[in-house]
């Protein structure tokens, strides 16, 4: 997985918004002003941080060397992933539909019904 792989996958989302708000070497991806995914790099692996539940993130950093409780993050809330280490490209992208997924559950009805989640 590299970072312009998954930018575009990350651009399919529904509502999702990139930005730089910690300037260049960071990517935000938000939808409805809420934050899903963060893409950055660290001690010269690029790396992406995700929304989990905690049980989810716990078994997860228990399972994976590459996936750790999240770097700057609310550590039981979310998790970090390292690319191109032992979690495959499919389960990076799972878990960014989850994180996606979790965030807009939390929105209004009002706000999902905007993005056209649900009518």
């Amino acid at each position: 997985m590299r970072h312009d792989e998954l930018r575009l996958f990350l651009d399919q989302m529904l509502g999702a918004e990139a930005g730089e708000p910690f300037g260049p070497e960071a990517t935000v991806y938000k939808v409805r002003a809420k934050m899903f995914a963060l893409l950055s790099r660290r001690h010269g692996r690029d790396y992406v941080t995700l929304k989990a539940q905690p049980h989810d993130g716990e078994v997860l950093t228990e399972q994976f060397t590459d996936i750790t409780p999240g770097y700057h993050m609310n550590k039981r809330h979310w998790i970090t992933i390292y690319y191109n280490g032992d979690v495959e490209d499919s389960l990076i992208q799972d878990l960014c539909e989850q994180s996606y997924k979790l965030v807009v559950s939390q929105l209004t009805k009002t706000e999902q019904r905007a993005l056209g989640l649900i009518q």
